[in-house]
């Protein structure tokens, strides 16, 4: 099953030879991977760009070692705040990360799943970022949370990171405090997954 990401600046993910429903994006950042991966993992940088536009990040709770847990709080415009929250099972920085993801109270179409990430050097310059997830239960979550990390990765954390920097859309950046009115709101936000910046490749499986 393949998704138009062309406006995240990402191009497809897909469904497992097995069955199983996965996530898998493929992104080359015009950053060093030990500062992308301080945006992934440090608490105080997360909080600065994680989530859909309009979104706000109270606090976040990170221990991050293997068997460590985290918790984010995300508060919505409108409703009520709520959790993501899991555990680490690898942290080898800069290179990669892997943890467990899971929603407070999930939807009923929710389950715990696992998020990879692996950061290859380009030069000192660039890094190439490959998110994994999966499996997700109906490809209506899949959906959901391809959107939700392409847009976020491709919008806020670019941002954050390079403030001057065009987003992949092509509009000007803008802050992290200004994030209510950028491109992902427009086109409808949503929870995400899951990381300046801008130069796209892909393959199948978040």
């Amino acid at each position: 099953m393949l998704v138009n990401l062309g406006a995240f600046g990402w191009r497809r993910f897909a469904m497992t030879h097995d069955g199983g429903l996965r996530l898998h994006l493929q992104r080359v950042l015009r950053a060093p991977r030990s500062v992308v991966f301080r945006a992934l993992t440090e608490p105080q940088e997360l909080a600065k760009w994680w989530g859909p536009d309009g979104f706000t990040i109270p606090s976040v709770e990170s221990d991050l070692r293997p068997g460590g847990r985290y918790r984010i709080a995300m508060q919505p415009p409108e409703g009520d705040l709520f959790y993501l929250a899991g555990e680490f099972v690898e942290a080898d920085p800069p290179e990669r990360l892997s943890y467990t993801f899971r929603w407070e109270e999930p939807d009923p179409e929710d389950r715990e799943t696992v998020v990879t990430l692996s950061l290859r050097d380009i030069g000192g310059t660039r890094a190439e970022l490959v998110i994994s997830q999966g499996d997700f239960a109906t490809e209506a979550r899949q959906a959901l949370h391809v959107a939700g990390t392409a847009g976020s990765l491709s919008s806020a954390l670019i941002e954050h990171m390079s403030p001057t920097e065009p987003s992949a859309t092509g509009d000007s950046g803008s802050s992290a405090s200004d994030r209510g009115t950028s491109d992902r709101q427009k086109s409808g936000g949503c929870r995400a997954g899951g990381s300046p910046l801008n130069e796209a490749s892909a393959d199948s499986g978040c």
